[in-house]
């Protein structure tokens, strides 16, 4: 759902960064993207509220865990290149956060 620009971006700023296409996961479902992200300790970032909280919680439900879930909302956080930044900027607020379980919806 991001540009790749976002990912150049936050391991420039330090944050260890896979994308979906990166993972091999590119069009597939996204639940499918949240079982590969889950052994591997990747914690999702996406805009996508509906189907990752959902994923999220149905994992929970049955018993299995993830790395963590953050909630860029698009009403908070441009896509566009200027609002690059923004995203970048929250993500390292939380960095070294324990998210094992956890919605976190970014602030800016």
């Amino acid at each position: 759902m991001y540009p790749t620009a976002l990912a150049d971006a936050l391991l420039d700023a330090g944050i260890e960064t896979l994308t979906v296409a990166g993972m091999g996961l590119a069009g597939r479902p996204d639940d499918d993207v949240m079982e590969a992200a889950s052994p591997e300790g990747c914690v999702l970032l996406t805009e996508n509220v509906a189907d990752f909280t959902r994923i999220a919680a149905d994992r929970l439900t049955a018993g299995r865990h993830h790395a963590g879930l953050l909630i860029a909302l698009s009403s908070r956080f441009s896509r566009r290149p200027g609002g690059r930044s923004a995203i970048v900027d929250a993500v390292v607020k939380i960095q070294g956060a324990t998210l094992t379980d956890r919605i976190v919806y970014l602030e800016r």
